[in-house]
């Protein structure tokens, strides 16, 4: 299926590394001019690009803290400047503690919250006017399914993605006579290099949890993402879509 991505313009928060690097190649691949952003991961980042521009894509690296509204909003005027508008924003920049909740700290609910919550409704402000003018505008966010089911350890995050939630559908509601759409993707447990130490150890009792039997990989995600950040999805708007394995069936 042609997802008639060519041209547009999408930005991609997190992008430099895992899960955000292959939404970002998939969606070169499609055809859209992508906006690669990054805190920390400046040559990751830049390697990305490079890796977009030699197989005929285009991309270009922005350095912001999504939890920083003033850093978002100069990225977002930087990303239209340089391409002529914006189509299209995946929030995908995120941070997860796994803690208990009793071992938490006010840093570690403000840190994870800053990101997930603040970061998104930061991006979503700044993108807005671009999204709503574009006429068909896409929001896509990325959450954990622990926003929808709950998840020992995972408290702080869950409650910052479930805000998340609300987010979409609201603005989903709000954006759509404009033609814009705001929908979400709920992940269950994606293989990358965060956790991989964890995981590894944790491996046989994680894969229980899955029908499928097998934890996720970047490139189960991906293509959801596509979809949803294509004009083939214009009626598809305030939705959580679990790429889950099947952990979570609600």
């Amino acid at each position: 299926m042609d997802l008639c991505l060519k041209g547009r313009v999408a930005l991609v928060t997190g992008a430099a590394r895992d899960v955000g690097r292959e939404i970002a190649m998939t969606l070169a691949a499609e055809g859209a001019i992508v906006a690669v952003n990054y805190r920390n991961s400046g040559k990751e980042a830049e390697a990305l690009t490079a890796e977009i521009a030699a197989k005929g894509g285009k991309a270009k690296a922005y350095r912001a803290d999504v939890a920083d509204f003033a850093a978002v909003k100069t990225m977002v005027d930087a990303v239209v400047k340089d391409f002529g508008g914006l189509n299209i924003l995946v929030n995908n920049a995120g941070l997860a503690l796994r803690q208990r909740f009793v071992e938490t700290k006010p840093e570690d609910w403000h840190s994870q919250i800053d990101t997930c919550l603040y970061g998104t409704i930061h991006c979503c402000h700044a993108a807005a006017p671009h999204l709503e003018g574009a006429k068909n505008g896409r929001i896509v966010s990325l959450l954990g399914d622990s926003s929808r089911v709950g998840e020992s350890g995972l408290s702080i995050v869950a409650a910052a993605r479930a805000g998340v939630v609300a987010l979409m559908k609201s603005l989903a509601r709000e954006f759509g006579r404009t033609g814009t759409t705001a929908n979400a993707v709920s992940l269950g447990l994606v293989e990358t290099a965060h956790e991989k130490e964890w995981v590894d150890a944790n491996r046989e009792k994680l894969v229980r949890l899955y029908p499928v039997r097998r934890l996720g990989m970047p490139n189960d995600i991906a293509p959801m993402v596509a979809l949803l950040a294509s004009p083939q999805s214009g009626w598809i708007t305030g939705q959580v879509i679990s790429v889950s394995g099947g952990f979570s069936m609600v």
